[in-house]
């Protein structure tokens, strides 16, 4: 290790972190005047809904895997061990759900921006609510690495401008395989210099970091299973169920089964990443131990721990620290790149074509000219977000859960309640919204220091007791009242305020006259019951064995019958009894 804790570009980093920026550059201005010309806003905003699953899936990942996780997510192992990595169990139903109720129902109502189902399910003022939203959701997650803001932000804002769509999907296919490629070298060379893979692994074994299960069901706790497993489900379902920027590129899909074939592309893809960026903390701890570059002043933030590290371990081969910050800077616009298209889709879609009639050619161009304005405010709000005092995976996740945690429970009061009004719809998210900025601002002020605190591993950085010597290693505090509630871990706030918008959304409906079943728009409501009612019937198959058609559907029915009536579902059994015998 360098003692003056200075590192350096070479002219070969340059060089290659050049190429990065010319490539994406060159895929935009290749779609810009090939094919259509992005001469419509079919094609501007969805590619002429003619992707294929596979670059849509490596799309839909690189998306959702921005520099914040390949940032993030390392340092997060390095200080608190393998724990984050159970994240990934989320993964299964955040995809499943997605892919069989949010994607075939948004395909076959042939939405242009998802926000037009809200209009459909309730009204336009509803519609308007949730477009606001994203927007402001959007603008304030676009990328969080200031010293990456202009280059990034101005070669991005262009070839997104210039190429729609299909320059945003098929920029994140090349940018997917940097991303991969500059993890791959910094991990192979890191435990290289670790001593192997056997010297590795002893010494974050020996160090602490290889976690187990936490089972502890203590939900102010930041990290254990639940709140990354089951909390992390709803931020996942935030994220690729009505995101717009994800329900774009289903949308985008030939065909209705490529889109939810896409989706189910994404589940490895994600593990991949995951694994990789896990490893890499695990390396990190293996070469540095506990004398991390932190307590020897070399950086100043744990944030910037991947980017020493990349510069250290690699600073003997010329090239490879350049293709690990061209991974990071891929990884960032993969993501805003994403951001300003769905901006301007929404912003077009919902906002400015239902008041004000256009050319198609006048529309193509405004599509154009709101994907710059959206690109320029980003690069002046990331100079404000990066500001906040917190990691910046658990900062970008918060935020995520904060914004995007009511817009899930705003759909799902619609898909999954047919009883829900638009009056409980406009409450239920205003007051999943009050509930957000609540808990997470006040979870912020509590976390910003005041006096010496001393936490314990894997805290959620809350209202703590304050102590006056260092001798003591941690302090364990049940925090009660509002301070349980800011103690909340971030991996909940989705599930929270999902779940606060159902529920008031729910009152006030029942309180201001529900929604009659003939007044709900065809296609908007999933068939719960039904559904379940045809899962139940094929848990209850006859064996094979039965070979008389009258003996087969006796058994069938009375095993059914009694099974349900078991379990007390007494509405459902009345359900199958007309069904039946109709």
């Amino acid at each position: 290790m360098d003692p003056t804790g200075q590192k350096y570009f070479t002219i070969i980093d340059y060089v290659i972190f050049a190429l990065l920026l010319v490539a994406s550059m060159a895929i935009g201005l290749y779609y810009a005047f090939t094919g259509g010309r992005q001469s419509t806003t079919q094609e501007f905003m969805y590619a002429d809904r003619s992707m294929k699953c596979l670059p849509l899936s490596l799309s839909l990942m690189a998306t959702f895997q921005s520099a914040v996780a390949i940032i993030g997510t390392p340092a997060e192992v390095y200080a608190n061990g393998t724990q984050y990595w159970f994240i990934g169990c989320c993964y299964i139903l955040g995809l499943l759900i997605p892919a069989h109720i949010f994607i075939p129902m948004f395909y076959r109502l042939h939405l242009t921006s998802v926000y037009q189902y809200l209009e459909l399910r309730f009204c336009k003022a509803v519609r308007i609510c949730g477009t606001v939203t994203f927007i402001f959701q959007m603008v304030i997650t676009g990328f969080h690495l200031w010293g990456a803001v202009l280059a990034t932000g101005l070669v991005c804002t262009l070839y997104t401008a210039l190429g729609g769509l299909k320059a945003v999907v098929w920029t994140d296919v090349f940018q997917t395989v940097v991303m991969f490629t500059g993890q791959l070298a910094v991990i192979i060379v890191g435990v290289h210099q670790a001593g192997g893979l056997s010297d590795a692994w002893v010494k974050v074994r020996d160090g602490g970091r290889i976690s187990g299960i936490d089972l502890n069901p203590d939900p102010t706790v930041r990290h254990t299973f639940w709140t990354l497993g089951v909390g992390g489900v709803f931020l996942m379902l935030s994220l690729y169920g009505v995101n717009q920027a994800q329900v774009q590129r289903y949308l985008s899909s030939r065909t209705e089964k490529e889109a939810v074939m896409s989706c189910y592309m994404v589940f490895p893809c994600l593990q991949v990443a995951l694994m990789l960026s896990c490893l890499m903390g695990l390396v990190m701890y293996a070469c540095y131990g506990n004398n991390s570059p932190l307590e020897q002043q070399y950086i100043t933030s744990k944030d910037q721990m991947v980017l020493y590290f990349v510069m250290d371990m690699l600073q003997n081969f010329p090239g490879l620290p350049g293709l690990f910050v061209a991974c990071l800077f891929s990884a960032s616009l993969s993501t805003i790149s994403s951001a300003f298209n769905s901006l301007a889709t929404v912003t077009m879609v919902d906002l400015i074509k239902p008041h004000y009639s256009m050319t198609e050619a006048r529309a193509t161009l405004l599509s154009k000219m709101l994907a710059l304005s959206y690109g320029i405010i980003c690069v002046a709000m990331a100079y404000v977000v990066h500001l906040m005092n917190s990691s910046v995976l658990q900062a970008a996740l918060s935020i995520f859960g904060m914004v995007g945690g009511p817009l899930l429970g705003l759909f799902c009061l619609g898909i999954f309640f047919p009883c829900a009004n638009s009056i409980g719809a406009v409450t239920g998210l205003a007051a999943g919204l009050v509930m957000a900025f609540w808990v997470g601002i006040g979870g912020f002020l509590s976390r910003m220091p005041s006096s010496v605190q001393v936490l314990p591993l894997n805290s959620t950085n809350t209202v703590c007791c304050q102590v006056t010597c260092r001798s003591v290693p941690a302090c364990i505090v049940i925090p009660a009242g509002l301070n349980g509630l800011y103690s909340l871990s971030y991996m909940w706030y989705s599930a929270l305020n999902s779940s606060t918008v159902v529920l008031i959304g729910l009152i006030i409906s029942f309180m201001t006259g529900p929604t009659k079943g003939d007044d709900v728009a065809s296609g908007t409501v999933y068939p719960v019951m039904r559904t379940a009612q045809s899962l139940l019937h094929k848990l209850v198959k006859p064996s094979t064995c039965y070979t008389s058609p009258e003996h087969t559907v006796r058994w069938s029915y009375g095993f059914t019958v009694k099974c349900i009536v078991a379990l007390g579902h007494f509405n459902v059994v009345k359900l199958l009894l007309a069904d039946r015998w109709s």
